[in-house]
C-alpha cells in the first residue's frame, strides 16, 4: 500500500479546493440562514466531473473510486462548505445503484449522478428502531393486482428530502407468508402517499433534516433495487462508502477549523508577542493537528481497502476512520474556538458555527458507541454486549 497520492490524485485535490475556495463558509452560513440551497456549488461540482468520481465510466463517470470520492468531499468541506449530500447521493445511492441496480436502473441514474444533474437521499433510520436497523418496520407489500407494490411506514432524520429527485428507501418485504425480508426501492419524491415534514435543527445547515411518511404509497415494480433477493447485501454496499465519506466530511472541517484557529493565533497579540507563542495556546491546536492527521490517513487507509475490494477489512477500517475523524473533528474546533476566545463565538470569525456540523458526526450515521460495539465484538473477539 502507497498512501502517497498519484498525479492525477493531486491535481483532483488542487482543483476541487480551488472550486471550494470561490465558495467558502460565509456562503454556506447565507444559505442556511436566508432558507437557500447550495444549488451553484453541486452544480459546478457535477459539471467538473468531481461528484462522478466514484461513477463507473461506461455511465459518464470518473471510474475511479472511494480514494477520489474522499477526496473531493474533504476538500470541499475545508474550504468551510461541506456539502452533506455527497455522503448520501453520490457515495451511497450512485455505489448502490451500480452495485446492485437493474440494467434501467443504472441507465437511468449514473449518467446523472455522474454529472450531479440528479441528487438522491437515503431513507433507513425509523422513531423507534434507532441504531437497530432489524427493528425498522416501513413495510412494502404486494400491490392485490399483482403489479408493484404497496409502501407504508415512517422514516426519520433524513436529509435533503426537499432538494432530491427521488429516495433510497430501506423496506422490508411482506412476502406471501408473512415473512420479512430487507429491500430498497427508489422512491420519487412527488410519489402519491409520500409526505415528509421538516425537523427543526439547533445546526445551521442549509441542508435540512426530515420525517418522511409513506401511507399506502405506489411503487411499480421497476421501483425494487436488484430484485427481491438483493436484500442486505444491496444495501450494504452503501454503508462502507458512507462511513468513509462521513469521515472525509469530517477531516475537511477540522482543517479549516485548524486554519482559522493557527492564522489568529499568529495575529492576535495581547501580551507583546502574538497568542500563537504561548504553549496554552499552541499545544490544543498541535494536538488537534495530530489527530487530524491520523484520521486522514486512517480513511485513506479504509477507501483504498474498499477500492481494492477487501470488504471484511474494509468494514472495520471504515468504522476507524469515522470515530476517529468524528473526534478530531471535535477536538480541532474546540481548539480553534478557544484560541479566538471570546470571538470564537463570532459569526463573523466562522468557527464557532462549525461546533454542530463536527458534533453531529459523532452521531451520525452511526454513533461513537455502536462503532466501539462493532470493534469490541468483531476486530476484539469479545463477547456481543447489545
Amino acid at each position: 500500500m502507497d498512501l502517497r497520492e498519484t498525479d492525477e490524485q493531486q491535481l483532483l485535490r488542487k482543483s476541487v479546493a480551488a472550486m471550494a475556495a470561490k465558495y467558502g463558509h460565509d456562503y454556506l452560513i447565507g444559505k442556511a440562514r436566508s432558507g437557500g440551497k447550495t444549488t451553484e456549488l453541486w452544480k459546478e461540482a457535477g459539471e467538473n466531473g468531481y461528484l462522478g468520481v466514484a461513477v463507473p465510466a461506461e455511465y459518464g463517470g470518473g471510474g475511479a473510486g472511494m480514494v477520489e470520492l474522499s477526496i473531493v468531499a474533504e476538500e470541499i468541506a475545508a474550504a468551510g462548505c461541506p456539502l452533506l449530500l455527497i455522503v448520501v447521493s453520490p457515495a451511497i445511492a450512485a455505489t448502490v445503484i451500480a452495485q446492485s441496480g437493474t440494467a434501467d436502473q443504472k441507465e437511468r441514474w449514473l449518467p446523472r449522478f455522474a454529472d450531479g444533474s440528479a441528487k438522491m437521499s437515503f431513507a433507513i433510520t425509523e422513531p423507534d428502531a434507532g441504531s437497530n436497523s432489524h427493528r425498522i418496520t416501513t413495510t412494502a407489500r404486494r400491490d392485490p393486482d399483482g403489479k408493484g407494490w404497496r409502501l407504508s411506514g415512517t422514516k426519520y432524520y433524513i436529509s435533503g428530502v426537499d432538494e432530491t429527485d427521488a429516495t433510497l428507501v430501506v423496506t422490508r418485504l411482506e412476502g406471501a407468508e408473512g415473512t420479512l425480508r430487507p429491500a430498497m426501492f427508489i422512491v420519487p419524491t412527488d410519489t402519491p402517499g409520500m409526505t415528509y415534514q421538516p425537523i427543526e435543527m439547533a445546526i445551521q445547515s442549509p441542508e435540512k433534516q426530515f420525517t418522511v411518511f409513506f401511507d399506502d404509497a405506489f411503487l411499480p415494480d421497476e421501483a425494487l433495487v436488484g430484485g427481491e433477493e438483493a436484500g442486505l447485501a444491496a444495501l450494504f454496499a452503501g454503508l462502507n462508502p458512507e462511513r468513509i465519506t462521513v469521515a472525509a466530511y469530517s477531516n475537511g472541517l477540522a482543517r479549516y477549523a485548524l486554519r482559522k484557529g493557527t492564522d489568529y493565533a499568529k495575529d492576535r497579540t495581547v501580551w507583546k508577542t502574538p497568542i500563537g507563542a504561548h504553549q496554552a495556546i499552541a499545544h490544543p491546536l498541535a494536538k488537534a493537528h495530530v489527530e487530524v492527521e491520523l484520521a486522514r490517513m486512517a480513511t485513506t487507509r479504509a477507501a483504498w481497502l474498499y477500492d481494492a475490494g477487501d470488504m471484511g477489512a474494509a468494514a472495520e477500517a471504515a468504522n476507524l476512520a469515522k470515530y476517529a475523524a468524528a473526534e478530531a473533528a471535535i477536538n480541532a474546533v474546540d481548539a480553534a474556538v478557544q484560541a479566538h476566545g471570546g470571538n470564537g463565538m463570532a459569526v463573523e470569525y466562522g468557527v464557532g458555527t462549525l461546533i454542530g456540523a463536527v458534533r453531529t458526526a459523532r452521531i451520525a450515521p452511526v454513533s461513537r458507541e455502536m462503532i466501539l460495539n462493532f470493534i469490541a465484538q468483531h476486530t476484539l473477539g469479545l463477547p456481543r454486549s447489545y
